[in-house]
Order: C-alpha cells, then structure tokens, then sequence
C-alpha cells in the first residue's frame, strides 16, 4: 500500500473537490491517501496559511478555487515549493466559457445557492426519511419513486442518495409470509422499482449484519434455501405487476440510484 499526502483544497465546502478526489482514487486500489481539507479559502493570509501547512505534508494538491488570483496564487506557490498542484474545475470552466462565449461568475459555493433545487432537495430528503421502511405509506403516492426489496437490498442508501438529486422515494421492504400493503399494488403516481441481489450475497450480507448486532446467525434469515425462495417470490411479485427491476449484486449505490434515475427519465419521456 502506497501512503502519500493528500492536500484539498476549496474556497467552500470541498464537496467537490473531495468528490472528484475519491472518485479517482478508487482507480488505485494501492494507494492510501492521508487526507487534508482545507475549505472555505477565500483570503490570501488564508491561503498562505494553507500553503504552509501543506509544506509541512508535501504531497498532491487539489484544490477547487474560482478566484483567479487566489487560484494563481496557489498555484505559484506549490510550484515554488515543487509541489504538484492540479485545479479540478479548470478544464470544466475553460470548455464551458468557451461553449457559451461568457465568463464564470467567479463565486465560491455557488452550487450550494438556497434556490428552487436546493429546497426541492431538502424536501425530498424530509420525505424518504418519514418514509422509509413502509413508514407513512398512506402518502406514499406522493413519491417520485418507490423501491420494493427483500431485506438488505440496498433500499434506504439507494433512496437516501435519490433524495440527494432532488427525487422523493420512499421504500417498502418485502418480508416472508406477510402481505404487501394493498396501497402499493394501487399506486397511479410513483414508479415503483424493484430491487433484487443474489441469493449468495444476501446471504453474505445479511450474516455480517448479525454477527455485527452479535445477534443469532443461524435463522431463515440467512439459510440459503430461504433465501433463494425469497427472492424468487420478490421477483415473481415484480413480474406480477411489471415492475422494473435493478439487480444490485455487483452495483455499488450510486450506479444503483443512477440505474433509478435512467428509469424515471425514460418514463417522464426525458430519455427519448
């Protein structure tokens, strides 16, 4: 394993800048990086406090900085110190200002601006926490999306991070040898998504989460041929009704959510 500094740095909340870090990093599955974040820089006695605590870890610097004199400051800086130093939104901002013909505005945490989207997050995010696991599903036609699964399909991360885009979803866990609620076979306005794993995994996951809670490992719960009528039945149930279905076996959550999203896309005629 490979430990190397890791220096991010933002004018605001580093989301972004950590987002993209991680994003390349899992790509070299050797190397482990030793994190620094450094946010909301947006002075220049800020940043040269910065500058030199980096001094101190030398290592790769990544920053997301849209003030131009601040983001040449540092840049200067690392190369006096033969630092290496990469700007993540660069490349994003040249192409987009020489696509519109304009100039960026130059504001930090511009993404995080409380508009119309920001609320419409903060709701959906209210919405999938007071309907998660069958909770409130008297209002459950109010959703965007509805996931159906046995347990441990990755239903409540998969709705949290929807709830992050903006898509109210809530889910309804399929349990053996009790009846669905009759308002989810009659929903006219949520797209109702079926989620489903193999049984091997489920099993694999479900044992980890007992031996977690030092719970008794020996139950339906995880006996492979319960498991493997479970989810033969959740998918005979899908079938029944036409519901979509994603396999999450080798999916991680956000290429589950995105595989919801594409879905609902299509259906909203986006997709076309």
């Amino acid at each position: 394993m490979s430990k190397f500094h890791l220096h991010l740095v933002s004018d605001a909340t580093g989301e972004t800048v950590t987002a993209v870090a991680r994003a390349a990093l899992v790509q070299f599955e050797q190397a482990e990086p030793i994190e620094h974040l450094w946010t909301l820089v947006r002075t220049r006695g800020q940043l040269m406090r910065v500058v030199e605590r980096i001094a101190e870890f030398p290592g790769l610097v990544m920053f997301t900085m849209v003030d131009h004199v601040l983001r040449e400051l540092l840049i200067e800086e690392c190369r006096r110190r033969q630092i290496v130093s990469v700007s993540v939104l660069d490349p994003v901002l040249a192409a987009l200002a020489t696509y519109l013909g304009a100039e960026s505005s130059e504001r930090p945490g511009g993404q995080h601006t409380l508009n119309a989207e920001y609320f419409q997050r903060i709701d959906a995010m209210q919405y999938c926490m007071s309907h998660d696991d069958g909770q409130n599903i008297e209002h459950l036609n109010e959703a965007d999306v509805v996931l159906v699964g046995v347990s441990r399909t990755s239903k409540t991360p998969t709705c949290i991070y929807l709830a992050n885009r903006g898509i109210k979803s809530g889910n309804v866990p399929i349990v053996p040898k009790l009846p669905l609620p009759p308002v989810l076979e009659c929903l006219d306005g949520p797209m109702v998504v079926g989620l489903t794993a193999s049984p091997e995994r489920l099993v694999q996951i479900r044992r980890n989460r007992l031996l977690s809670l030092k719970a008794d490992a020996e139950t339906d719960y995880v006996d492979m041929v319960a498991v493997q009528e479970e989810t033969a039945s959740a998918r005979r149930l899908f079938a029944r009704h036409g519901w979509p279905v994603i396999d999450v076996t080798r999916r991680s959550i956000e290429e589950t959510a995105a595989a919801v999203m594409t879905l609902l896309a299509r259906r909203r005629g986006e997709g076309d």
